[in-house]
């Protein structure tokens, strides 16, 4: 935990740095000298400033983006810099710090997202206190990995969610259950600074009386991974031979499918009811606590790392960076 005196911040867009537009709030360009102006007289760590390209609304951030960013990153720290801070539009922003956890495993520095609920210059906005929050945390020193910073608050990206579209907290740690082993050791696959393949994951939330149809179009559809959003403890139709087959029918294809609960509390036990029990029964994955974000995120970065499919499974069901403890 060195305290950090050559952070590069990375901009992605955002609302942070829109402004107004013929259609709207747009991402531009110009940000950097924004910021050095606001912060000549602060005392912060020093920093150097990129601009990603193309600067986006974070509604359109991707898995190919967060590879991008990735590179972004490992290069910074190759050239010198200490940390990194992102600045980063606040509706995926939980998506992307948590998948950029997974991608960035075994990184030597920390890593910083942030961003504001209103832009830079507007009345009552929370731009500024972000980012100089963020560049004060990171001067004073953060574990190396990712952390998401946030009106004065540091969060596990892991272990948190967007729960609120306005005010000055939008984030929030989620209270999942933990307890689940970490794995001893990573295959040099996960490393970060091994690039990682494109992955097609899908999710799909359970609701009451969801058939086998949709399943089965999503099944079909090319994914490599699936998270199903189930209900409490890990439970789903059961009684549904045909929804039962068509998970059946993704193991034997080599589709992960990750089990997740839809409550903000607790985590999934898929033994604890009959209703689990088949789900396990069928080949489906328990994601314990984990968050959609993070479920979402360590799938792509254990596909797209190549990993044989047995591999990907015992994984999946270990902690590798805070997601399940």
């Amino acid at each position: 935990m060195q305290p950090a005196n050559n952070i590069m911040v990375l901009y992605t867009g955002g609302t942070i740095g829109m402004q107004a537009s013929a259609n709207g709030l747009a991402p531009a360009s110009g940000f950097e000298a924004r910021m050095r102006e606001q912060l000549a007289n602060a005392s912060v760590p020093a920093w150097r400033f990129r601009e990603m390209s193309p600067l986006i609304d974070s509604a359109n951030m991707t898995p190919a983006y967060w590879q991008r960013l990735r590179s972004a990153v490992v290069e910074a720290v190759d050239e010198g810099c200490d940390a990194v801070l992102i600045l980063h539009g606040t509706d995926t922003l939980a998506y992307s710090a948590a998948a950029m956890s997974f991608q960035l495993l075994g990184l030597p520095a920390p890593v910083v997202f942030t961003g504001s609920m209103l832009p830079a210059g507007v009345p009552d906005s929370d731009a500024w206190e972000n980012v100089s929050g963020a560049l004060l945390a990171l001067g004073e020193g953060l574990a190396p990995g990712v952390h998401l910073f946030f009106h004065g608050a540091l969060m596990a990206p892991t272990r948190c969610a967007k729960i609120r579209s306005f005010g000055r907290h939008p984030f929030a740690a989620l209270q999942r259950n933990g307890g689940v082993a970490k794995a001893e050791a990573l295959p040099a696959a996960l490393d970060y600074r091994q690039s990682k393949a494109l992955a097609n994951v899908g999710v799909l939330p359970l609701v009451p009386g969801i058939g086998a149809a949709q399943l089965d179009a999503l099944v079909d559809s090319g994914i490599q991974a699936l998270v199903l959003e189930c209900f409490g403890s890990g439970t789903g139709p059961s009684d549904n031979p045909a929804f039962l087959a068509s998970l059946k029918r993704a193991e034997e294809n080599g589709i992960v499918v990750v089990a997740i609960t839809q409550c903000h509390e607790g985590g999934v036990e898929l033994d604890v009811y009959e209703a689990g029990s088949r789900l396990r029964g069928v080949g489906v994955l328990s994601g314990g606590g984990m968050t959609r974000e993070a479920a979402f995120g360590k799938l792509n970065a254990l596909i797209g790392a190549g990993l044989p499919n047995a591999e990907i499974r015992r994984l999946v069901e270990l902690d590798l960076c805070e997601e399940l403890r």
